[in-house]
């Protein structure tokens, strides 16, 4: 029997942006906030860096907002930036509040002071990243996660993964409203039917759809793709940053090695210990992550080199210990002691700038519909994001949804007579290494065409094939029960197609994108903006 549920909002996605959401509402309404396995699987548990905020009394907002203007590569909205830089401090107060354990200055005696320590990463003018040592992100995410816990309005729903989601136009009725979303229930292998006053999409991005990514296996990029297929705009697809710095190992998988190594001093270097930073940019390793992850890349090419060395040991080892723990530790476990040795790092996939099309609340082009969070476009990133700005746009934005919300309940009623999902025309598959080849497939060729440089036959080339895997997806996904793989593998096909028509739309490099047919850089800044046919797939 198909389960039906309701509530007043419903957040798909249990990172930093859906459960700032969430605890601001919770107050008011019935909250259930989604995780496709357990609730830590997201983005912002592994964010290592921090949080740009304007904090210290030498900084300003202009400062900050000049900083990610120039990022951005004149793409930036400076409205959007303005708003999010203009309630940094704000925000963070609302997470010092929660009880977040931001590190904080020490005195001479070794004590604490009343002071947040702030470190700098690349691309900022001052000293404004608040962080909790390196594992800032884990830090926001146990003590939000620890409140919503203890909240009797919020429903943490663990092994969901939304199907699609439920409008009054694939309805066939008036309006274009969002009524809520079809969710698998991977523990019962059955999908609900889940109705909703307001639904945020809170999904985080779609880096996996690399094959080297600092992601988690979740940032399959589904609320971009849901909204798309429900009629909602996207801009901006071709800006996926890379992150200069990801752990070479063949067991490391995707660990990230924080920028503020970087910010604190350390030192990129080729295998013969020569730096060539200084080679690409005068700002050499704090330069933004587009110069530092396409130096690496042009060294790496042009030496033949499987990975290029950052190296801190020039650092007293205490201070190296102390203010990286977690890096120390886990290379450490690796047999690298980075108090020693540099450590051998990679680019990988780290960031989608672009997203699902939101105005100053949140609001995508469906009525009730919102995103949040890297799922969104809000304008703050341009063609570049600048570090440590995307949990501060989580933060900033799940309260300006939230209050967007708020004003509006008396007038929105919960939908009624959704229809249940018909899984009567479908089997159990038994052919899913189809599944796990495309995904291999799709990976390698966007890496290989669409990744740090690009050319106009590299993306003909990709296009090609993301044409041919969608229409062998679509048909298993027509004739078969779904599951999580098969879900993601649609959505990060879907997603992979709007990079690549994003990325053969910009004739001009700019930013993260970079390509060899248009080297230079076009004197207007446009966005690149895809609306879809109608809403479908």
């Amino acid at each position: 029997m198909t389960q039906q549920r309701q509530y007043d909002v419903l957040v798909i996605g249990s990172g930093a942006a859906g459960l700032t959401l969430a605890l601001h509402l919770a107050s008011d309404l019935r909250v259930a906030v989604l995780s496709k396995g357990q609730l830590s699987e997201g983005s912002t548990f592994w964010a290592q860096g921090g949080v740009a905020a304007v904090l210290d009394d030498t900084d300003t907002v202009d400062a900050h907002v000049q900083d990610t203007l120039i990022a951005g590569g004149g793409l930036c909205h400076e409205d959007a930036v303005r708003q999010i830089v203009g309630d940094s401090r704000d925000a963070i107060g609302w997470l010092v509040e929660q009880g977040v354990p931001f590190t904080r200055e020490r005195r001479e005696d070794g004590s604490e002071s009343d002071d947040f320590h702030l470190t700098r990463e690349g691309g900022h003018s001052h000293r404004r990243i608040i962080h909790a040592a390196d594992a800032t992100g884990a830090a926001i995410f146990n003590t939000l996660l620890q409140r919503a816990q203890q909240h009797d309005n919020i429903e943490l729903l663990d092994n969901r993964v939304a199907v699609d989601l439920i409008t009054t136009q694939k309805l066939g009725r008036d309006g274009n409203q969002c009524l809520g979303a079809y969710i698998l229930n991977r523990s019962t292998g059955h999908v609900e039917t889940v109705a909703a006053r307001f639904t945020v999409l809170a999904t985080g991005g779609a880096s996996k759809v690399y094959l080297y990514t600092s992601n988690p296996d979740s940032a399959s990029g589904d609320g971009i793709a849901m909204a798309w297929r429900a009629g909602c705009r996207v801009a901006n697809m071709e800006f996926n940053q890379f992150h200069p710095t990801c752990l070479y190992h063949p067991k490391a998988k995707s660990f990230l090695v924080t920028e503020a190594l970087r910010g604190e001093g350390a030192l990129l270097r080729l295998p013969n210990g020569e730096r060539f930073m200084p080679r690409f940019d005068e700002r050499a390793e704090l330069a933004p992550r587009d110069i530092v992850a396409r130096a690496i890349d042009h060294e790496m090419k042009r030496l033949g080199l499987d990975c290029v060395y950052l190296d801190i040991t020039h650092k007293p080892a205490d201070f190296i210990r102390s203010h990286f723990p977690t890096v120390h530790e886990r290379c450490l476990a690796f047999g690298i002691n980075i108090t020693k040795e540099p450590i051998p790092v990679v680019p990988a996939a780290h960031y989608t700038c672009g997203g699902v099309m939101v105005d100053s609340s949140g609001r995508t082009d469906i009525d009730q519909l919102y995103a949040i969070g890297e799922t969104s476009f809000t304008g703050l990133h341009g063609a570049n994001r600048m570090a440590s700005n995307s949990l501060l746009e989580c933060i900033v934005y799940g309260r300006a949804a939230s209050r967007d919300i708020l004003e509006q309940l008396d007038s929105i009623a919960m939908p009624q007579n959704l229809p249940n999902w018909d899984e009567s025309q479908v089997t159990d598959s038994d052919e899913d290494v189809i599944i796990s080849h495309n995904w291999d497939e799709l990976r390698r060729f966007m890496w290989d065409y669409v990744g740090i440089v690009r050319t106009s036959k590299r993306l003909q080339r990709a296009k090609h094939r993301v044409d041919m895997l969608r229409a062998e997806i679509h048909e298993f996904y027509s004739n078969y029960r779904v599951s999580r793989d098969l879900l993601e593998l649609r959505n990060l096909a879907l997603v992979a197609d709007l990079i690549i028509r994003s990325a053969m739309l910009r004739r001009e490099s700019r930013g993260l994108h970079y390509t060899l047919d248009f080297p230079a850089q076009l004197d207007e800044a446009q966005d690149t903006i895809l609306q879809p046919p109608s809403a479908g797939d």
